[in-house]
């Protein structure tokens, strides 16, 4: 039995990439500087896993930025606006990758960034493909082969990790018409043989292509692909091991197709899916290898080695010992670094942290599986089975978790889950008290956190300055927000939440039934870093969480400020969750403790409140006959948290990088009075849905990138303006950035606000000729 890891943490345990990245984008460092940490932790990532005496070690999973545009340009897929960019001699390769995923402002040249959008149902962002109809594929990089010599060259043996071709393009999106995706997959097949060549000059012995969309729905076009690929790969490399991992979801209706592939080994998700193992088990080829994905990837509580054991257990008496693997259920790119680096009691305390396993616990976790098979009743092996065992028992019945007097509130309580009217009578009223213009401007929340104010909560988490002077600095970089925002001329404005870490780690520092962690940051995309909370326990909310700072700025100003909260479903999905219970009874929990704050706001005149839900789309299941399931809960518990207040009281929410077209119905029957969306990344593609679907309530489709450092302008956002005045009527139009701009700078910021500022001034002036 060997023990395979699919993709380890390439951020450092540290965020050593973050930091080095940034300095390398604002000038600070040289390529050189940038490159030799990108080595250190390559380097540091394998070594701990040869030492924890892990067999299959992933190479390649390692990205300065996202590892699905590491497969672009390493394939050559570069759409042709970057090819200026090739062209200046003072660019290198990582440059023209950084402007890809980032966007070009240099040398006369203005490009704009790939799209982005969320890898399935994750948290992470990778860089979109973009495929013409006479694309054309070579290969640019040789970023595969040469890590994979590089960890040689270390006396490491390891399996190089790739997207599999069918996966690949199926991540992409077309850029014109005529065409489908999947025709390329004959244009696209010669390079990878050409990688494959490559990689077994250098004596590879494994290679893993990752094929999540096997656990998704595929029509007969996308199987007959997988077909094809495969046996193009098998008729050139008949003796190379091939291994296809599958995650996120169970193969189901695939399950024929991926046992069919001319591939020594497979790959299961058996966290997200434990119950295929039995059907497999039952079609599986003999002498095909199985890799387990028996411990999860994506949280980060302790596995069960008991339920664990039983599976492979199960697994080696129909297959054979030397046939079984196990594995993470995926990339461990998902789950924090070390949980050694969590020393500070005050934080995680040694009771919640005794249940739970980072990445680096988590190969542990393989490597003992792996002895407790092997070597059976051995003392130090009964020792550790014991312990195990222990920790769960703790947990289930730890007073710390259960608290029956939450659960008796979520099941005795009068849950109001509609607006007393409907949306025309609420926009009426709402249009007589708030007196905005047609096209009001706003932007998303947040506004830059400057290395001061970084530093002021560094400053006041250690001590070193009081909670008054804390909160001084905090007004008075409020103020400041106040006043930029009435000189742009914006409409609506927001406080600027100088006072939050992160927009969910905020709300869940103030809740019952979360804990944090010092060190446990995941990669969302290229150098953003998010430190999820942990969700251990029933959750309710102590005392109001908000209503200070939204009370504060609005007693700065006359015009409106909206009250900005998270919603229940992205902090369900933006936490590393409980497993022991429903993700539906605990995101009622968290939509009851967002209720109670929305209330409070309203109480104290705040006229118009922000329910962000970023994440409800990415919370969708994979597979759509599980999607009804879903979204009920989780529109339930968004209206949970909405619907209690007046119907002058306007509630607005808002969703980015998602794609809508599926579940607009949903969303509408959300009954947001407003709801803001990512939108110019993709040139407004995303309002296509609204040319369909006759959206009832309001919308501000963004016109302005703001993962980009690019300042777009207003002839630009008048441009993607008049496209939304096209499929929304202009009186049920709004003018904001795609999201909040907590990563910008104040130049950047202001620079772009005036721009769209002036955009949504002329559109008016337009109508009113």
């Amino acid at each position: 039995m060997q023990t395979n890891n699919l993709g380890y943490p390439r951020i450092g345990s540290n965020r050593e990439l973050k930091k080095s990245s940034e300095k390398y984008w604002a000038g600070k460092i040289s390529v050189t500087e940038l490159i030799r940490t990108g080595v250190g932790i390559r380097k540091s990532n394998w070594e701990l896993q040869k030492k924890a005496g892990i067999d299959l070690i992933p190479s390649n999973d390692f990205s300065f930025y996202d590892h699905v545009l590491d497969m672009s340009l390493m394939l050559g897929a570069i759409p042709k606006r970057y090819h200026k960019v090739i062209l200046d001699k003072s660019n290198s390769e990582i440059d023209l990758y950084f402007a890809m995923a980032r966007g070009y402002q240099k040398n006369n040249l203005d490009i704009k960034a790939m799209e982005m959008t969320k890898w399935f149902d994750t948290n992470y962002h990778y860089i979109v493909p973009e495929f013409t109809k006479d694309q054309k594929f070579s290969l640019f990089s040789t970023k595969i082969v040469d890590e994979f010599l590089e960890a040689k060259n270390l006396g490491i043996q390891t399996k190089p990790v790739l997207i599999g071709p069918v996966s690949f393009i199926l991540l992409g999106k077309e850029k014109e018409t005529g065409f489908h995706k999947l025709d390329l997959l004959k244009n696209l097949l010669p390079v990878y043989i050409d990688i494959l060549t490559r990689l077994k000059e250098a004596q590879v012995e494994w290679v893993q292509f990752d094929e999540p969309f096997l656990g998704l729905d595929l029509d007969s076009t996308a199987k007959e692909a997988f077909i094809y690929a495969y046996e193009e790969i098998n008729k050139k490399f008949p003796t190379l091991k091939k291994l296809v991992a599958t995650y996120f979801e169970g193969l189901r209706d695939n399950t024929t197709l991926a046992l069919s592939l001319p591939v020594q080994a497979i790959h299961l998700d058996l966290v997200r899916c434990p119950q295929q193992i039995d059907e497999i088990l039952q079609k599986i080829p003999s002498g095909k290898k199985l890799s387990l994905g028996i411990v999860d990837g994506r949280n980060i509580w302790k596995n069960n080695y008991q339920q664990s054991l039983k599976t492979i257990h199960k697994t080696i008496e129909k297959i054979g010992e030397e046939n079984v693997m196990i594995a993470p259920s995926c990339s461990l790119i998902h789950s924090p670094c070390d949980l050694d680096l969590e020393t500070n009691e005050e934080i995680l305390t040694s009771e919640i942290k005794q249940w739970m396993a980072f990445a680096k616990q988590k190969i542990e976790e393989l490597a003992s599986l792996k002895k407790l098979i092997e070597k059976g009743n051995s003392e130090p092996n009964t020792t550790l089975l014991k312990e195990n065992i222990k920790a769960h028992r703790n947990r289930e019945i730890s007073d710390l978790i259960h608290d029956q007097r939450i659960k008796s509130k979520i099941t005795d309580i009068n849950l109001k889950i509609k607006r007393e009217n409907t949306f025309p009578i609420r926009k009426e009223k709402q249009n007589y008290i708030l007196q905005l213009p047609i096209l009001p401007t706003t932007t998303i929340g947040s506004f830059p956190q400057t290395k001061e104010v970084r530093s002021w909560r560094s400053q006041y988490k250690k001590k070193q300055i009081s909670a008054e002077q804390y909160e001084q600095l905090l007004r008075a970089e409020t103020e400041k927000a106040i006043r930029i925002q009435e000189k742009i001329g914006l409409d609506v404005l927001v406080h600027g939440e100088f006072e939050r870490n992160d927009m969910v780690e905020y709300f869940g520092e103030q809740l019952k039934g979360f804990v944090f962690s010092k060190n446990g940051w995941v990669q969302s995309y290229g150098s953003r870093c998010v430190k999820p909370p942990i969700i251990y326990g029933d959750v309710s909310r102590p005392e109001p969480m908000t209503v200070q700072w939204s009370s504060y700025a609005q007693s700065l100003t006359d015009k409106k400020v909206k009250g900005m909260l998270t919603g229940p479903v992205t902090i369900l999905q933006w936490s590393f969750v409980r497993n022991d219970q429903p993700r539906s009874e605990t995101c009622n929990q968290i939509a009851v403790a967002i209720k109670e704050e929305v209330e409070d706001l309203e109480k104290a005149g705040i006229q118009i409140i922000q329910i962000d839900e970023p994440a409800i789309r990415e919370g969708l299941p994979l597979r759509k006959s599980d999607w009804q399931e879903y979204l009920h809960w989780a529109v339930k518990s968004f209206k949970i948290s909405s619907s209690s207040v007046k119907d002058e009281t306007q509630i607005h929410t808002h969703m980015c990088y998602s794609e809508f077209n599926d579940i607009i119905e949903n969303i509408a029957e959300m009954d947001a009075d407003v709801i803001t969306i990512e939108c110019s990344r993709s040139n407004m593609e995303l309002l296509d849905v609204f040319s369909k679907f006759n959206y009832p309530n309001d919308i501000g489709p963004g016109v302005y990138d703001i993962h980009s450092p690019r300042i777009p302008s207003k002839e630009e956002m008048e441009r993607l303006l008049d496209k939304a005045s096209k499929v929304i009527p202009v009186e049920r139009l709004w003018v904001n950035p795609d999201c909040g701009l907590k990563t910008r700078n104040w130049e950047e910021t202001e620079k772009a606000l005036k721009e769209m500022v002036l955009a949504a001034s002329e559109m008016r002036k337009q109508l009113i000729m």
